[in-house]
């Protein structure tokens, strides 16, 4: 495999010094490197795919260099809009490097392993790309990473538009990935604690990611697998889900959220804080926890400023459990929307269990459970679809 630190110097001797984006588990360490080895000026985090892309416009034109913007293959659906708007040779023609981990890759006509929602966008990443018009250099674990990045680097420049680097899977290595924290509570202990003071037909949104695994096997324990509908692809959308169910039902909905899921499409939210039956639960911990551990866009954020601002008339800041518990109790009972941010340690358990079931599986079974609480108000859902 390729050593992660590598492909920083490869950047540098190519002369691309600037680089934002979005993690991906199949470069976390790359990721790593760019936040620790890199300056402020020469790296930022971008909220969401397509702020990336917009902030390597906005670096070319005060340039007239080369940006690299990194991303998983699932946010090509939010850097379609710039890079067909904007970047395309019919418009700006905006030359840049993209490097896309290639989630749910396909090879010799067959998926490598991975997670459900990743093998549609895996087997559609580089018909996407060539409908784009964007031309795709695969790298493995084999690949010249000097002769890739000037290659791509010189086609872009010729082309004026941006060249896609498909990283596949394994291709580089795991290093420097510890991190300390003087906080010892983690999301996953203030979940146990949640748990014992929500009602056991409590309907749950849970954000992808690790959470939702945490909240897979909370729920397998206490025999609730119909109450929580995972997003467990789509990031940043739990919260609009949420206030899709919100608007049609009257009982509680709690939309169990993390900081960069709710950083990169935080407009949202204005909408979810409309509903006064939500509980907009936030797990804090400054990180892209399930790609790495890597810093979100919005480090150090104030959330409870900004949920203020945006229209909840709940709000809370919790640090330890024993507050979890008092404070979950108001939201309950509340007759108006809630937003309660946990601040908690990054990491998570490597035992974590993944779902068992199909995605079709909890989507069925969330909505018989909505169907048998809402069956006398509801004379429209007398079919589930599938």
């Amino acid at each position: 495999m390729i050593n992660s630190n590598n492909l920083i110097k490869v950047l540098k001797k190519n002369k691309i010094d600037f680089i934002t984006g979005v993690p991906d588990s199949l470069f976390k360490t790359v990721c790593l490197g760019f936040e620790k080895k890199l300056s402020e000026k020469e790296h930022i985090p971008a909220a969401n795919e397509g702020s990336a892309i917009g902030l390597a416009i906005g670096y070319h034109l005060a340039t007239n260099k080369i940006p690299l913007v990194y991303f998983q293959n699932s946010g090509i659906g939010n850097a379609i809009n710039p890079l067909n708007s904007m970047v395309n040779k019919s418009v700006y023609k905006v030359p840049m490097l993209l490097l896309i981990g290639w989630r749910g890759e396909m090879s010799g006509g067959k998926h490598l392993k991975d997670e459900p929602q990743h093998f549609y966008q895996g087997k559609i990443t580089v018909k996407q790309l060539d409908l784009l018009g964007i031309n795709t250099i695969k790298v493995n674990n084999k690949s010249n990473l000097n002769n890739l990045i000037k290659k791509a680097k010189n086609l872009a420049i010729k082309k004026l538009q941006p060249v896609a680097l498909l990283v596949r899977k394994n291709t580089f290595t795991e290093n420097f990935l510890k991190r300390k924290s003087k906080n010892k509570n983690t999301r996953e202990k203030f979940l146990i604690e949640l748990y014992k003071h929500l009602p056991k037909n409590s309907l749950k949104i849970s954000t992808t990611g690790m959470l939702s695994r945490e909240v897979y096997e909370l729920d397998l324990l206490n025999k609730r697998l119909n109450n929580t509908f995972m997003c467990i692809g789509g990031m940043g959308h739990a919260s609009s889900i949420a206030a899709g169910i919100a608007n049609r039902l009257k009982k509680k909905i709690i939309c169990l959220d993390g900081d960069g899921a709710a950083i990169m499409h935080m407009g949202s939210l204005v909408t979810l804080a409309k509903f006064n039956n939500i509980i907009h639960i936030l797990f804090n911990n400054n990180s892209h926890d399930s790609v790495g551990g890597q810093s979100t866009a919005g480090k150090n954020l104030n959330f409870f400023n900004i949920a203020k601002s945006l229209g909840y008339k709940n709000v809370y800041k919790i640090k330890n459990l024993q507050k979890l518990s008092i404070i979950i109790k108001k939201a309950l009972k509340a007759k108006k929307s809630s937003f309660i941010e946990i601040i908690c340690i990054a990491g998570h358990r490597t035992n974590l269990a993944r779902p068992a079931e199909t995605p079709i599986f909890n989507k069925i079974n969330f909505m018989k459970n909505i169907k048998s609480y809402e069956k006398k108000k509801h004379k429209y859902f007398k079919k589930i679809h599938l």
